[in-house]
């Protein structure tokens, strides 16, 4: 490989030998195609009509006020398919294209990975299969539904806490047998290198495009980004965009479930320590034998052991700061957002979105912050009902 894909002393590729070569097919069509001015115009192409970019920067009048300084939303839900991963699953689906592989296939927690990739997958003409835990088929059957409908066969999976660690696992066995045709279209910034580093790469637009936006419209750059982490795919592609500007605090938000104390939670930043999951040295929810332990979140999205290697360079470098936001401030925030702005968030985003509201009183009401709002929540609301009605 060209490299080891570290971030510090993150990232790598521990795998078994047999998914090497496929990895380093993988590096090496990146490292060809993704500057090439014929696969750059027509993933340009893509981006404009068929999902949609640029996403809006919408200021938040309301619920500025309600907060007390300015806010403003990256509008990623309004993209094709509802969330950001439409913009990572186009770039690799090209990639699979130009490197002559048949068939996609992916894993998925919310669901928005897996529909993005059924949609593309329908868009190339290409047999596509979604790994997808029991638990989150039955919390997200309206997105397994629209991936069913775009031809995409949803392998139900049922192995651990039938969530997204089980799905990915599961993705990377059938891989493993079928390298040759296959393309593993992952969705997260976590993972064995290279995919860290492609899928921050199809996801650099969101805070390339957040930084032009926000000058333009408010004269300066933000003093807040914050985004919410799971595996890391849309808070990387929204930090990417303001790393060298130093006086811009980011801030990544994870999934505190019930609350850190009673260990039902996702917050692998907050609460893990170093070990390797999925083919990447990274912080980790573990036990002192180093199991793996189950995570619990109200977000399917976040509901993940692990998280990117470079957020947690990130952290150490101190370049961004992590923290956790819980259950019953995601309902109360998904609410509150709702009533003031007309916009359903995802309860991914939301989490994100629940860091802002504990910051009212804290910040002067010249502070600009920019959200990324990462996915509509129309695939929540049954969710927030039953927690609600409990």
């Amino acid at each position: 490989m060209k490299h080891d894909g570290r971030f510090g002393e993150y990232g790598g590729y521990y795998v078994p030998e047999v998914l090497i070569p496929a990895l380093e097919e993988l590096e090496e069509a990146f490292y060809r195609f993704y500057k090439d001015k014929a696969f750059e115009a027509e993933l340009g192409q893509l981006f404009r009509h068929y999902a949609g970019r640029p996403s809006p920067l919408y200021h938040t009048r309301r619920f500025s006020e309600h907060v007390g300084f300015q806010v403003y939303l990256k509008r990623e839900d309004l993209l094709h398919g509802g969330a950001h991963k439409i913009n990572n699953s186009l770039g690799q689906g090209l990639l699979a294209k130009y490197m002559g592989k048949t068939k996609l296939i992916a894993e998925t927690g919310a669901g928005q990975h897996g529909l993005a990739t059924a949609m593309v997958g329908a868009l190339l003409g290409m047999e596509t299969k979604i790994f997808m835990g029991i638990t989150d088929i039955e919390r997200q059957s309206v997105n397994v539904h629209k991936m069913r409908l775009c031809g995409a066969e949803v392998v139900p999976v049922e192995g651990g806490t039938g969530t997204l660690k089980d799905a990915i696992n599961d993705a990377l066995r059938y891989w493993t047998a079928n390298v040759t045709d296959t393309f593993y279209l992952f969705g997260s910034a976590a993972g064995p290198h290279p995919y860290p580093t492609i899928v921050k790469h199809f996801q650099s637009c969101i805070g390339r495009e957040a930084r032009r936006q926000c000058l333009e419209q408010t004269g300066r750059l933000p003093d807040l980004v914050v985004a919410c982490v799971g595996g890391g795919s849309n808070a990387i592609g929204m930090f990417t965009g303001f790393l060298d500007d130093k006086d811009v605090r980011l801030v990544g938000v994870e999934a505190g479930g019930k609350g850190l104390k009673t260990g039902k939670h996702a917050a692998s930043l907050s609460a893990g320590r170093v070990g390797i999951l999925h083919g990447a040295k990274a912080y980790l929810l573990q036990d002192e034998n180093g199991q793996v332990l189950d995570t619990e979140s109200i977000s399917a999205g976040l509901d993940y052991a692990a998280v990117g290697p470079e957020h947690c360079y990130l952290k150490d470098t101190g370049r961004a700061e992590y923290v956790a936001a819980v259950d019953d401030d995601v309902l109360d925030t998904f609410e509150l957002l709702t009533k003031l702005e007309g916009i359903l968030p995802a309860l991914e985003s939301t989490h994100a979105l629940a860091y802002i509201v504990n910051q009212k009183g804290k910040l002067p009401p010249e502070t600009i912050a920019v959200v990324n709002l990462s996915g509509r929540g129309d695939k929540d609301v049954g969710i927030v009902e039953k927690a609600r009605s409990k």
